[in-house]
């Protein structure tokens, strides 16, 4: 794999894991912005399956769909169906409905601790099926 592949995958995890520090903290604080949690949860795995994606040299463009890039990257590992088991799907909704007023939507306190479980469960399926393809982050 070239070097300009490997640092654009190092980028995407990096952003991603800044994601989920930002939800983690936000959910630490008196009264925690749970749209805004659940949102961070959302954007950290969309990014680790386009990391993915980019390790395996697919382009997922500019979807925000979790479900479509799940697909994409059971192209190359079918194991990616786990991430069902997971309820990856049901972050959809916090990648457009929670941050518009027209869909406005504030998450319960138990949704937020869930969308933050889910994507650390991603973060850690994810950054194994990248050290097994070898690539050191």
């Amino acid at each position: 794999m070239n070097e300009h592949v490997v640092k654009k995958i190092k980028q995407w995890v990096f952003k991603a894991n800044n994601d989920l520090k930002t939800a983690r903290d936000e959910m630490n604080t008196s009264q925690p912005a749970t749209d805004t949690v659940c949102f961070h949860a959302q954007q950290c795995v969309e990014k680790l399956l386009k990391a993915f994606l980019t390790s395996s040299n697919l382009h997922a463009g500019r979807t925000h769909n979790l479900v479509k890039l799940v697909e994409m990257c059971k192209t190359v590992d079918k194991e990616f169906d786990y991430l069902y088991t997971l309820n990856v799907a049901g972050l959809n909704e916090y990648a457009i409905d929670v941050r518009y007023p027209d869909d406005f939507y504030i998450p319960e306190i138990d949704e937020a601790k869930s969308a933050i479980e889910t994507a650390e469960k991603v973060t850690a399926f994810v950054l194994r099926k990248l050290e097994e393809k070898g690539i050191k982050l």
